[in-house]
């Protein structure tokens, strides 16, 4: 039990890291996000081969997986987006709202009743949003990304829901990364075009230099290797011997984490207000009490299936 903890909270930690490594890696939001879904997907093709684990996907359920992969690659351009354009704080605390989003959208997708305590609880959470970006102002269009991140977060999740029992996550996670890789490619000459000084190869210093951290290849395999795909591994083995409701709660841990690397890493609190705090707290407020009402012992541990360790 106490080893499942140390993988699950382990993995949450590396989670977490995506924020500050996001702010580390040099290039633009649309080329980092190419890079990331492309080196993923080879991690886990040579992980799938070597371990003889293909899995068929069905024709309907691999059309899911592939609107899937384009709304993530959308979702993480518009996250690294919030972080170029903010910082990895702002983009991790208005993230967080995704949980919220994700309830109010499911009894939509899925044909369920609402809940009026979902919808007060949606409120509470664009309430602290609206808060952040009254005294942030000066990050606006950071916090604007931010948002549309959470929300692209919510619909796939909504939608990995439908077919996350069906197939092992590994698998889910190669699909959703090679066609979002191949969504970005075909919307990356837009970003050459309207930005022509967009940079598209990664900076890559000499690893014992004293400039080694500069180097972006270094960050891209961290960031795709280790906070993708040996978390995903860390939370799927913890899965196993933890409760639903322990591995949920230690989950949403996970912008907490980011946030506290960044301030330790970039001193990004120095940069922020009371405002921030205030909009900070009224967020997460939401998010402990949506855990609070819906995890209960008959809740099936579903969460970091169809999350898939993908942040």
């Amino acid at each position: 039990m106490k080893k499942a903890m140390i993988s699950l909270h382990a993995a949450v930690l590396l989670w977490g890291f995506t924020g500050v490594l996001g702010r580390a890696i040099s290039l633009d939001a649309p080329v980092l996000v190419w890079y990331r879904m492309l080196l993923t997907a080879l991690f886990m093709a040579g992980i799938l081969t070597y371990r003889r684990q293909w899995t068929p996907v069905s024709r309907k359920d691999m059309v899911q997986l592939i609107l899937v992969g384009c709304l993530m690659g959308l979702h993480w351009v518009a996250f690294y987006g919030a972080i170029k354009f903010a910082n990895a704080s702002i983009a991790l605390v208005c993230l967080s709202t995704a949980s919220v989003f994700t309830s109010l959208l499911d009894p939509f997708v899925n044909k369920g009743k609402y809940d009026y305590r979902e919808v007060l609880l949606g409120l509470l959470a664009l309430a602290g949003v609206y808060f952040i970006y009254q005294f942030q102002q000066l990050y606006g269009l950071g916090i604007v990304f931010g948002v549309i991140a959470a929300i692209l977060s919510s619909v796939f999740t909504v939608l990995n829901k439908r077919v996350a029992h069906k197939y092992p996550a590994r698998t889910m996670v190669f699909y959703e990364m090679t066609t979002g890789w191949l969504f970005i490619t075909l919307l990356l000459p837009l970003q050459f075009i309207y930005l022509p000084q967009t940079r598209f190869f990664p900076t890559a210093t000499n690893l014992f230099g004293e400039q080694f951290w500069q180097n972006d290849w270094l960050w891209l395999v961290v960031l795709s290797l280790c906070c993708t795909v040996w978390a995903q591994s860390l939370a799927l083995t913890a899965l196993k011997k933890l409760s639903s409701f322990t591995v949920t709660l230690s989950v949403n841990l996970e912008p907490v984490y980011g946030m506290l690397l960044a301030f330790f890493f970039y001193h990004e609190n120095k940069d922020l207000s009371s405002g921030f705090f205030v909009g900070m707290g009224l967020i997460l407020l939401s998010v402990v009490l949506q855990m609070a009402r819906l995890l209960r012992p008959k809740l099936s541990g579903g969460f970091v299936e169809e999350k898939g360790g993908i942040d």
